[in-house]
């Protein structure tokens, strides 16, 4: 199998993975589902309803596609597409064998509910979806290339934020990731990723969840405690959300009862939607600072990242503006990682082929600019330089000595002359 390949592979087992892992089998009673739905109040969000409900802000739902016929979807669908070449070109027929996940998530992040106040309402119920269905191990294009492809559909479409509940399950990701995500954070888009779930294998958190800019979610159980099986743990986390007791609407007319970070993605992706709505133009940076500064500290931040999300705080608490920007943590990455070789020679025609670029754990730049060696040079060469340099010190003064001798044994023959 190619290199290329084998990447698509790595992402459709972790995507099933993470996936098969968090649906119920049986639909939930359509009778309970609003009651179901505490983290609403729990977490601010109705509270925050008082200010906006996500009017004129627009999420894109990278997922397995998003059936905008169900009841409570209706109207909130606004666009899509498919990148799979499987799924019907509006991104509305899902595709794949966990064909319910995208539809699941958005509801919790938009839904619109139905009827005297039942079925699922998003928190965001007013915000627009952009579907995007993605073909997780089917279709005619690698599953990597999809996701470069909808991140950018996705911005060049309007949207504010882009959802991704769903990890690759590697901490490296492919370079055609570094300018789609960077393409998006360049348009003002903020980008929100699932950190993954430990029940389902991903004991630490996976790209995208591990790319410089992106917003990573961790969940929590009911009491605000780290979810054992139901969320990753790891250094990039941002904010933590409720990832346990989850319920959503799949397509046609049921609905689920499902527990992890896939479910906890689309709260916090609401959530910006409801900032990025009551503070029109605010650029991600700040949203995202708006974001964290009001979250709840929880404790160790490599399993809360911030602390737990707090919606009406987000969206009116007086935070000081930043000048921060996603787009600059990413473009330094890449920068240092993904920069040519500084040795590279000219090609010799036309044909020839392109200087590889070098990935993670290329040798480090010299602090001393170009006079010096790198530090790199320097550590490859060491140890036959120093064998160099001392042999040359010993054959040195086995010459000098050699030349002493023979000065002192020439001037005592002059002498006995």
């Amino acid at each position: 199998m190619s290199k290329r390949g084998r990447r698509g592979a790595v992402v459709i087992a972790v995507v099933f993975g993470l996936f098969a892992s968090l649906l119920v089998a049986s639909p939930a009673s359509a009778d309970s589902i609003r009651d179901r739905e505490y983290w609403l109040s729990d977490y601010g969000f109705t509270a925050a309803w008082n200010t906006t409900r996500g009017a004129g802000a627009t999420v894109a739902v990278i997922d397995t596609g998003v059936d905008g016929s169900v009841p409570d979807l209706v109207g909130a669908v606004t666009g899509g597409t498919d990148v799979s070449g499987v799924g019907s070109p509006n991104g509305q027929t899902p595709v794949g064998d966990d064909n319910a996940h995208g539809t699941m998530v958005a509801s919790m992040l938009a839904g619109r509910g139905h009827g005297s106040g039942a079925g699922v309402i998003g928190v965001a119920p007013a915000a627009n979806i952009l579907a995007v269905s993605v073909g997780f191990g089917v279709g005619a294009v690698d599953s990597d290339d999809q996701i470069a492809q909808a991140v950018r559909w996705s911005v060049d479409h309007g949207a504010d934020i882009i959802n991704m509940s769903l990890t690759r399950n590697t901490l490296d990701w492919p370079p055609s990731w570094d300018a789609a995500f960077l393409y998006a954070m360049q348009h003002n888009v903020i980008v929100v990723a699932a950190a993954g779930n430990r029940g389902s294998g991903t004991t630490e958190v996976g790209a995208p969840a591990t790319m410089p800019g992106v917003v990573v979610v961790a969940g929590v159980d009911r009491n605000g405690k780290a979810s054992f099986d139901a969320s990753s743990q790891g250094i990039t986390l941002t904010v933590s959300a409720p990832s346990e007791d989850l319920v959503g609407a799949g397509p046609g007319s049921g609905y689920f009862q499902w527990a992890g970070t896939s479910g906890a993605t689309p709260i916090v992706s609401g959530l910006l939607a409801l900032i990025v709505a009551a503070h029109p133009g605010i650029s991600a940076g700040n949203a995202i600072n708006r974001l964290t500064a009001t979250a709840r500290p929880a404790g160790d931040a490599i399993v809360y990242g911030s602390g737990l999300i707090d919606a009406a705080a987000a969206v009116t608490a007086n935070v000081p503006s930043v000048r921060t920007n996603p787009a600059d943590d990413l473009k330094e990455w890449i920068r240092l990682n993904r920069r040519a070789e500084a040795t590279a020679q000219p090609a010799p025609s036309t044909t020839a082929k392109p200087t590889k670029v070098p990935e993670a754990g290329a040798a480090p730049v010299s602090p001393f600019g170009s006079v010096l060696p790198s530090i790199g040079a320097l550590r490859d060469a060491g140890l036959p330089l120093v064998i160099y340099l001392v042999f040359a010190g010993l054959l040195s003064l086995v010459i000098r000595g050699a030349v002493r001798a023979r000065r002192g044994q020439t001037s005592g023959r002059t002498q006995g002359k």
